[in-house]
């Protein structure tokens, strides 16, 4: 029953953290560490768990996707105008997922080990924490998703990519790049979620493919469909929330918050409650 409990924790925890410039691979990685010591969920059910969360960015977005996707379809086929913004929309998303698909196939083992380390963890949320905010500070507010470059959509998948470390989050990484371009905070917010379906999705049930079988999963099939179908339902309701708190405010809070858990998880490695790997 307790690994019910942990997958029901985490579940809630990749919801909450997901949508938000803070991480959520890091959060999993250290309450499953907090809850589970010396057995790290791993990068599978990570990948997994976060099958739910994109479920709700494509229900909470389904108008716009379907949108994107049939005049997409139509002007490939030259029965729509190809300037259409939401077709050059479809193209910048396909071009922006090609990096964070090639690096995440490149750097496989790196991702599933290595990178995994808690030390690794700590530094990125420092550090990009403190990128966000001068991205958050520095950059414009006047850009909107229709003027978008061919460069951009290449920036923001590299952006993207950084979040295959633990600590970087891929809704900061992408956020603070459109920051730093001048985009709104709701457009790079918006932009952002919409990216992340393709790989994410990919990644999720090409996890669910290679774990087909398996005997190493810490949490079994059922413990982690329970944490999946958390990050669905909670998922939702963050999404609405933070789409709403950009509109008004800055990304402060979530920079503080990453420096301070940054801190406090470099003092918990120090004194050795909690291990790095």
């Amino acid at each position: 029953m307790y690994d019910w409990l942990v997958a029901a924790v985490l579940g809630i925890v990749q919801a909450l953290t997901e949508f938000l410039p803070i991480s959520s691979s890091a959060h999993v990685r250290i309450v499953g560490e907090l809850m589970l010591p010396g057995d790290d969920p791993g990068a599978f059910f990570t990948a997994i768990i976060q099958i739910g969360t994109e479920a709700a960015v494509v229900v909470y977005f389904w108008r716009d996707i379907v949108s994107i996707i049939s005049k997409w379809c139509k002007a490939l086929v030259g029965r729509h105008d190809r300037r259409d913004p939401e077709v050059r929309l479809g193209w910048l998303i396909i071009i922006g997922s090609i990096p964070i698909v090639v690096l995440g196939l490149l750097f496989q083992d790196a991702i599933e080990g290595a990178l995994r380390s808690l030390w690794i963890t700590a530094t990125m949320l420092i550090v990009f924490g403190l990128v966000i905010g001068l991205a958050d500070w520095v950059g414009k507010k006047e850009r909107t998703l229709d003027g978008m470059t061919w460069g951009q959509g290449l920036l923001f998948g590299l952006a993207q990519s950084l979040a295959l470390v633990p600590g970087v989050s891929r809704s900061g990484g992408t956020i603070m790049a459109g920051r730093f371009m001048g985009f709104s905070r709701p457009e790079a917010a918006r932009y952002s979620f919409l990216l992340a379906i393709p790989a994410v999705v990919g990644s999720g049930f090409f996890s669910v493919y290679k774990s087909l079988g398996s005997t190493d999963m810490v949490l079994g099939w059922g413990p982690t469909a329970l944490a999946t179908l958390i990050s669905f339902g909670l998922g939702l309701v963050v999404i609405h929330w933070f789409l709403k708190y950009v509109q008004t405010r800055s990304f402060g809070i979530f920079v503080w918050y990453r420096v301070a858990l940054g801190i406090v998880l470099y003092i918990l490695l120090g004194t050795g409650v909690l291990a790095a790997v």
